[in-house]
């Protein structure tokens, strides 16, 4: 598809879902490339300015519209969100890193609670697995999985243009991709901490720079519209941590990342919030026995006199007060409570039980 067309649909998509909307719930709008003569039928002015477009928009389509066809573009295709129940029913969120693990738990208790989901993740056939074996348990276009990876802007923007087409737009985007590589400043090989610091910091900033226009078009379209970025942070971006610096001071940067864009995009109507979680010690991070962060810690010496992986943990449960680790419905509470507040953006909500206590 050339890039003109592209352009065009990123601006129409989104602004018809916010012109459709009979409620705080926008619609899906689905693009077709064919022509229909029967939808309503709109001429995009000669210059094609993005405001001019939105006018001409809203100039001409009735909110009881379910087609919508554009001259030299194709026909853009009205579904309303019907029998969705549950605290994110009807809207269209996107996770990265969504294949496997944490992200993989997210979209679960998203879909289980009336979301269409989007997998998006390096991992191209485990985000269409898990896609599809979500499809099977909620219904037919429930997910979608795509293949991004978060340090390239063509891949990120490539998944985006897909999740337009296919649904107009989305309410919540959820930047959890993240990766974590423990060894102490002294001796950590320079590529291990410009892997950490590329897919943790800079892969949020260029997901957070493509998602935007996104959803500041629906906001166009529906001017009491409010949607959420929500990055998956860590404890570690409220408190340093010894010898884990690359990850430690790519989550710090998360965080001034969130608030400058939550300065920034709050006059699209975009809330831009992170969740601090705790360590998630069940889950394969922490517990996979090649590779997990017990592994790492053990083998690097992190807990003095430890000489089991067992140890360790006993160690890291000790530190919280709440005699545990993080676990996914915990998180879960701070994801719906951010989309469902209207007033509070660039926090760092911290669940850490107790671990990490805010001053």
């Amino acid at each position: 598809m050339k890039k003109q067309k592209l352009e065009l649909i990123r601006i129409i998509g989104p602004t018809l879902r916010g012109i459709l909307a009979s409620d705080t719930t926008l619609p899906l709008v689905e693009f077709n490339k064919e022509i229909d003569k029967a939808a309503i039928q709109v001429t995009l002015p000669e210059t094609q300015s993005p405001e001019e477009i939105v006018a001409q928009l809203k100039a001409t389509v009735t909110k009881d519209a379910t087609a919508v066809c554009v001259d030299g573009v194709g026909t853009f295709i009205r579904h309303t969100v019907e029998d969705l129940v549950g605290r994110s029913a009807g809207k269209v969120i996107a996770v990265t890193g969504a294949a496997q693990g944490f992200g993989l738990e997210i979209v679960h208790d998203l879909a289980s609670q009336g979301a269409i989901v989007i997998l998006l993740d390096i991992n191209e056939d485990g985000a269409h697995g898990a896609a599809q074996e979500l499809c099977e348990m909620h219904g037919r276009q429930r997910a979608l999985g795509l293949a991004v990876n978060v340090t390239d802007a063509k891949s990120i923007q490539a998944a985006l243009d897909e999740i337009v087409k296919t649904y107009g737009g989305l309410d919540t985007f959820i930047s959890n991709a993240g990766v974590l590589k423990a060894e102490s400043v002294k001796t950590q090989p320079e590529k291990d901490f410009d892997f950490v610091t590329d897919v943790n910091y800079k892969g949020y900033f260029l997901c957070v720079q493509k998602v935007a226009p996104i959803m500041a078009a629906q906001r166009l379209g529906h001017s009491d519209y409010t949607s959420d970025i929500i990055q998956i942070n860590s404890k570690s971006g409220l408190q340093g941590s010894n010898r884990n610096g690359a990850y430690a001071g790519s989550k710090f940067g998360g965080i001034g990342l969130t608030q400058s864009f939550a300065m920034e995009l709050i006059e699209d109507g975009i809330k831009v919030n992170s969740i601090c979680p705790g360590n998630f010690f069940d889950g394969p991070l922490w517990s996979n026995p090649d590779n997990g962060l017990f592994v790492q810690y053990l083998r690097t010496g992190k807990i003095p006199g430890a000489k089991t992986i067992e140890d360790v943990k006993k160690a890291y449960e000790a530190k919280v007060p709440m005699g545990r680790g993080c676990t996914t419905p915990d998180v879960m509470k701070a994801v719906y409570y951010l989309m469902e507040q209207q007033y509070e953006t660039g926090q760092a909500v911290p669940v850490t039980g107790g671990q990490v206590m805010l001053h």
